[in-house]
């Protein structure tokens, strides 16, 4: 009808592909990044070098033969190819037939020769080098002098080890190869988790679950066999269980997390109240999996959060260490963003399983490796390490490397140290945000 308004049609949400092809071109047509100066590519190999060939007799126990790809040279080009953030096979083919990489010299090899390595290299040979390395580097990292937070420092001396569990899921398979061609869809490429060292920022395990829809509860049997007894560790909601609460108290093993809002508990005793915090011994759950535990509530910030643990003396675990502890199970989400985004694990460069895992360990080795050197600088500075930044000083390594070419400096550690603030590696403090535990003191502190 004349005169009549056309009715409105919904718009369309705006379509992803080019997006994901331009990120597949940017990666792919990027330009081969230099080679580390010699002190860092050194301190790579004087790291994972040995652990490296530790694993050979294991490599041939697998029946896989010695060829020109052996297993020092496919640990050096992934973990160069993950480093230099190589975009391409094709470039890394290139760059292997000519110059080699960290502790391999020039090899002369084929793109679909490499292509077809890694597709088939067994990944468990990378996760026994990660597994291999993580206990010495812990033990460099207890050589080491530098403050720690206030709250970490009580910890660590009354306990074997503070850690963080937690999953993460694996971002899409963005190059479809393979099986993966005809699949409409972008499948994920599985979940992980890692259980940290809250004092030193260092793994202490990695699992990986092809199934990205798995919860974090696939996960207990492994962390129970993974904790020793009497350390503290913190999860978050994913991980409540009270059976397994139950097994942690059993294996005198300290746990704090989150109350559910729907929490059904019983008061036993009320141990210590104000107008902004309760701390309390209450009853959780049901036959078996019934047990007394402590539930500490805290109005923080304007919102009231409660929090469980298996601690039942306050004098032992008081309610204002108990939250500040876990307030630091978000290092465990630092350490994902860090090898998700800067270490390129959120782009998945094959599509099978077991190329997923051997960038996955590849990846946290070099997390390793980096978290060291951040511990290192942070021990010339004399600062906590969560005052510095772990990606400047990743990305702080290229002015190093410069000024190493120049004949300018010799010492990364002392280079880095130096500059720390010009090159953005001390964090900037946030103005008038008064330190969490600081707070949270005042806070239990505060009379009724």
């Amino acid at each position: 009808m004349p005169g009549a308004s056309s009715p409105q049609r919904p718009r369309k949400r705006p379509s992803t592909v080019r997006h994901t092809r331009a990120i597949q071109r940017d990666r792919s047509k990027r330009p081969a990044v230099a080679p580390p100066d010699p002190v860092v590519a050194d301190r790579l190999a004087e790291l994972l070098r040995p652990a490296t060939l530790a694993q050979v007799a294991h490599f041939h126990a697998l029946g896989l033969r010695e060829r020109t790809l052996t297993l020092p040279v496919m640990v050096a080009l992934v973990l160069s190819m993950i480093w230099r953030q190589i975009g391409s096979v094709a470039t890394l083919v290139r760059l292997l037939n000519e110059e080699g990489f960290l502790w391999t010299g020039p090899v002369q090899v084929s793109e679909q020769a490499l292509s077809q390595r890694l597709l088939g290299f067994p990944a468990e040979l990378f996760e026994r080098v990660l597994l291999a390395v993580l206990p010495p580097m812990q033990a460099r990292w207890r050589e080491r002098r530098r403050p720690l937070p206030l709250e970490l420092a009580w910890a660590r001396a009354r306990y074997s080890a503070v850690l963080a569990v937690d999953g993460s899921t694996l971002d899409a398979l963005i190059r479809k190869v393979g099986l993966l061609r005809d699949r409409p869809d972008r499948p994920l490429g599985g979940r992980m988790a890692a259980l940290l060292d809250l004092c030193s920022r260092l793994p202490r395990q990695v699992w990986y679950e092809p199934d990205p829809a798995a919860s974090d509860q696939r996960w207990w049997t492994a962390l129970l066999a993974a904790l020793p007894a009497g350390a503290l560790v913190t999860f978050d909601l994913g991980w409540t269980n009270f059976p397994r609460f139950a097994e942690l108290t059993a294996a005198k093993i300290t746990f704090v997390t989150r109350a559910q809002q729907n929490l059904a508990y019983v008061v036993e005793r009320v141990l210590r109240q104000t107008a902004t915090a309760q701390d309390a011994l209450v009853w959780i759950g049901d036959g078996d999996a019934r047990q007394r535990v402590r539930l500490i509530q805290v109005r923080w910030r304007g919102v009231w959060r409660r929090y469980l643990t298996n601690e039942l003396d306050p004098r032992r675990l008081p309610p204002e260490y108990a939250v500040a502890l876990y307030y630091h199970r978000w290092r465990i989400e630092d350490a994902y963003a860090a090898v998700k985004r800067l270490l390129g694990l959120a782009y998945l460069w094959v599509g099978s399983e077991n190329g997923v895992q051997v960038q996955l360990w590849a990846a946290w080795l070099l997390y390793a490796v980096l978290t060291d050197l951040t511990d290192a600088v942070a021990e010339a500075l004399d600062r906590p390490i969560s005052d510095l930044s772990l990606e400047m000083v990743y990305r702080s390594l290229y002015f190093f490397t410069q000024a190493y070419h120049r004949g300018e400096a010799t010492d990364p550690v002392a280079y880095l140290a130096a500059k720390a603030k010009r090159l953005g590696i001390l964090k900037r403090p946030r103005q008038h945000a008064p330190a969490p535990f600081a707070e949270l003191r005042l806070t239990f502190a505060a009379g009724p």
